[in-house]
């Protein structure tokens, strides 16, 4: 309840594309993602921030123990660090990130719930 009034209150407050983590853009751009920034490079790069990016997202999971979440398994980001992440996410990532994250063999799923794939 505390962390959904938070964020409902931090107009700011957005949400990679990637692992759906939430942070504010200045915190993506001046550290960057904890789970995906090996792969997107948002740290010092504004654009890419907003290019990952969502402001626009629909429920939150507030995660203390990722391995050991029964609700961090079936959203699939067990692997991903402690932290707040969303449900579900409008947009998705531009096609030329996809193509450079599937050169690295990173497979992205879009969590817009609206986009049947």
């Amino acid at each position: 309840m505390l962390i959904g009034s938070h964020l409902r209150a931090n107009p700011y407050k957005v949400i990679s594309q990637l692992p759906n983590f939430s942070m504010t853009i200045n915190q993506f751009e001046y550290d960057g993602c904890d789970n995906c920034d090996s792969y997107l490079q948002m740290k010092g790069n504004l654009e890419m921030v907003y290019d990952c990016t969502s402001s626009s997202f629909d429920g939150i999971i507030a995660m203390m123990s990722p391995k050991n979440s029964w609700v961090s398994k079936w959203q699939q980001v067990s692997t991903f660090k402690p932290g707040v992440y969303a449900m579900s996410v409008t947009g998705c990532l531009p096609p030329g990130i996809v193509r450079e994250l599937k050169s690295q063999g990173v497979v992205y799923k879009s969590r817009d719930t609206a986009i049947k794939t």
